[in-house]
């Protein structure tokens, strides 16, 4: 409740032609949250449709680091891929049986089932497993044993020793083929994924309704400027969701797969756990890229200004690496610095987003008060009409009636110092009760005197 009563006076602070009841905005807030609740129904729907696409890009990541890991650990000059290798070692469990039970039969089946790439790569995979097996001193020597009409095999074999390939891909975790541990749990990830490509592809629309409630009784001009705002709000979004997809969610993946195998732990990844983790690293991204949504419509509201936004700008970075380190899923220090940079450079923008608006907005304030004086310069009557001047022409009556009450009060003052001298309280001429006809006799000595 509290949290509501200090969002409702910002929106009556930030529009006060449109102050309301509180009851009033409780509404706004029902229509609102019903808005964004049908907007994720649908999109959530309508990305259900598309669960397997979903399930291939989001596995995309994990993926790409155990192809990575592997492809890294076989002969680069070969160009052997991944799945060539997998190949090989799936061949190689079948080949030495068959050969065994019947040379020709299995002769035939190498003609079949390979190519002789794929042929010469199981048969060193076959070399090089059994090399595996002999004490480390002696493989090299057993591996160039090998008769000179099997010498691409051998050399084959002898650069899969120097750059030691897993002889068994699930030996250090079983990535491709994640598992599933309740009858529910693969369903309720599906709803998930979609719930969240939901949220992805109708974040402007979001947005859009969050703004309409923060900001009620927008006028024509600012209605047509919120559009280009929310494709703003929206680049930024994608923006971070598509930074943590493709550059922050691979690196750490590939972190801990390689914290894992330094340990010796086997590296099998629920895919419940993997979606969750993926799923909610990619939107905190894409949400933490809205800081300059969110500090422009401070600034509008007039709650945050450039000058304040500079002098506490180390309090800022400070809060941002607080808020990096409680919102990131992984506890890592480079995980928190690929987030928390990109939200102080974002934050050191709105600073100077905020010192052009200000700029801006007096400018036209001063061009606005220029205009005025011309006109008011340039038509005397319509400056007495004009309230401003009005209020201006009172001002200054009203000084210039208080400057005659001092002038009075002077005078005054000029007045009573006559009564320090007795028979100068007038000049003759001004004397009320002076008549030229009396003659000077009858005025006593000291007054003669005196004049």
């Amino acid at each position: 409740m509290f949290f509501l009563k200090k969002m409702f006076k910002l929106r009556d602070k930030g529009n006060p032609e449109e102050e309301k009841p509180f009851l009033d905005h409780l509404e706004d807030l029902r229509i609102m949250v019903t808005r964004i609740a049908l907007t994720l129904a649908i999109s959530t729907l309508a990305c259900f449709i598309y669960k397997d696409e979903l399930m291939t890009i989001i596995r995309k990541p994990v993926e790409q680091v155990w192809i990575e890991r592997h492809e890294a650990s076989l002969p680069k000059e070969e160009a052997i891929t991944l799945d060539e290798w997998e190949k090989a070692l799936t061949l190689s469990t079948v080949s030495a049986p068959l050969g065994q039970y019947d040379p020709q039969l299995a002769e035939r089946w190498w003609e079949e089932a390979t190519n002789e790439r794929i042929r010469r790569l199981t048969e060193a995979a076959i070399v090089y497993r059994a090399a595996l097996k002999l004490p480390e001193e002696q493989q090299e020597t057993f591996l160039k044993s090998l008769p000179d009409e099997q010498s691409a095999v051998r050399e084959l074999s002898l650069k899969l020793l120097d750059s030691e390939p897993t002889e068994n891909l699930n030996a250090e975790g079983n990535l491709r083929l994640m598992s599933s541990l309740k009858p529910t749990e693969t369903f309720m990830l599906t709803m998930k994924l979609a719930f969240f490509a939901g949220i992805i592809i109708s974040f402007p629309l979001l947005l859009y309704f969050i703004l309409q409630f923060v900001i009620p009784g927008l006028k024509d001009e600012e209605r047509k400027a919120l559009w280009p705002a929310l494709a703003i709000g929206f680049g930024l979004f994608l923006g971070g969701v598509l930074f943590a997809y493709f550059f922050v969610l691979p690196n750490v993946l590939t972190f801990f797969y390689e914290w894992g195998k330094s340990m010796g732990i086997s590296n099998d990844w629920r895919i419940g756990y993997y979606i969750s983790f993926a799923t909610t690293f990619v939107l905190i991204f894409g949400l933490a890229f809205e800081l300059p949504v969110v500090v422009m419509t401070l600034v509008k509201l007039d709650l945050l200004s450039h000058s304040m936004m500079r002098e506490t700008r180390s309090y800022a970075i400070m809060a941002i690496m607080v808020i990096a380190a409680l919102i990131t899923p992984t506890p890592d220090a480079p995980t928190l610095c690929l987030l928390a940079i990109p939200m102080i450079i974002l934050y050191e923008i709105c600073i100077w987003l905020s010192y052009f608006k200000e700029k801006k907005a007096a400018k036209i304030e001063a061009e606005e008060e220029e205009t005025r004086m011309k006109r008011l310069l340039s038509d005397p009557e319509e400056r007495d009409e004009d309230p401003d001047d009005l209020q201006l022409t009172e001002e200054g009556e009203e000084d210039l009636e208080g400057d005659q009450h001092e002038d009075e009060d002077e005078d005054e003052d000029e007045d009573d110092d006559y009564m320090d001298y007795p028979g100068e309280h007038h000049a003759p001429e001004e004397d009320p009760d002076h008549s030229p006809d009396v003659p000077e006799d009858h005025i006593p000595d000291e007054e003669k005197d005196r004049k």
